[in-house]
């Protein structure tokens, strides 16, 4: 069966349809009188599903990723941008809960914090803030990557007990898990999404009120093609050709301005850099390249009246991720 973006095949939704639907929050309901036009209804449903799947993500996108998936931890391979990332992004984002009032623990700053981790690969960025005392959910579509993740915390006693990993959609989370995070942590994901805002939507689904949303991108610019795309891809082969599309690179302020029509606040927004020379990243004042984001939900019912419960349709087409990818941006 071909791959969804929901990282499952077609036949396992095909195969139980009834049963899917029922999951979901018992919206279907199954009775003698009425079974042959609910069990219509929920065939309905079912193709859209996949219709909205497969137009998610790229199915060929799915088998690079399936490709690499046993590459996540070797810090020379394919990913080694995103091992060194982990230098400052986090810091940055353990930094920016502690300042917010977070309740410091020494050796486990981040004790009783619920995280979800999206695109959570093989767990790259999970492990560090599992280490630091959060509880961590990671999902990816790819079921790969999740077996990648789940294989490597096992080495670790205490990030077994700290992590769960879920090979699924975010979709699925919005509807198992409505405001149950206390931060969202999506680096290197939105430009890979085929829905930016409805992706933001089903996060703050997800996301209690007043609850961190920490995003790390790049910028849609001609140096960030230049640098991102022909350098890295095409001319030093740093990162697979193909790795992304320019087209779906998102300009900090279309970001800021989706995420405040979806009930958020942005905190900060910060430039970063990576130098292949040192396979080093920094901060800089400049965002024209790579970036990161902190955003807030509102906690204020009045101002996140904007940001609706998703209808079930919309909560169907909330986009999936395809897996994290390095981002290769530049030289100092």
């Amino acid at each position: 069966p071909s791959v969804s973006a929901g990282g499952r095949g077609e036949l396992s939704c095909c195969t139980h349809p009834t049963s899917a639907l029922l999951n979901r929050n018992g919206k279907v309901r199954l009775n003698p009188s009425s079974a042959p036009t609910d069990l219509n209804g929920s065939m309905v449903t079912v193709r859209r599903l996949l219709s909205t799947s497969q137009s998610s993500v790229d199915p060929k996108e799915m088998r690079k990723f399936q490709l690499l998936a046993h590459r996540w931890w070797d810090e020379q391979g394919e990913y080694s941008a995103l091992h060194s990332m982990n230098d400052i992004r986090v810091p940055f984002i353990r930094d920016t809960l502690l300042n917010m009032g977070s309740t410091y623990q020494r050796g486990s700053p981040l004790s009783g914090i619920k995280i979800l981790d999206v695109g959570c690969g093989g767990g790259l960025l999970s492990e560090p803030l599992g280490r630091l005392g959060a509880s961590v959910t990671g999902i990816d579509p790819l079921e790969e990557n999740i077996r990648a993740a789940d294989q490597h915390k096992s080495f670790d006693p205490v990030l077994a007990k700290r992590i769960q990993y879920k090979s699924g959609s975010l979709e699925e989370i919005v509807e198992e898990s409505v405001e149950t995070f206390d931060v969202i942590v999506a680096s290197e994901v939105v430009e890979h999404v085929a829905d930016l805002e409805m992706f933001i939507r089903c996060c703050s689904q997800v996301l209690k009120p007043r609850g961190s949303l920490f995003i790390t991108t790049i910028n849609k610019t001609q140096l960030s093609y230049i640098l991102g795309i022909v350098v890295a891809e095409k001319i030093a082969g740093i990162v697979p050709e193909g790795t992304h599309e320019w087209e779906k690179f998102v300009p900090p302020e279309e970001l800021e301005r989706l995420l405040e029509a979806n009930g958020f606040s942005v905190k900060t927004v910060n430039g970063m850099l990576y130098n292949p020379l040192t396979g080093s990243w920094g901060w800089i004042e400049s965002t024209s390249i790579n970036y990161a984001l902190h955003a807030v939900k509102s906690g204020d019912q009045a101002q996140t009246s904007q940001t609706e419960p998703l209808s079930e349709m919309e909560s169907e087409q909330c986009s999936a991720t395809a897996g994290t990818m390095p981002v290769i941006s530049g030289v100092l």
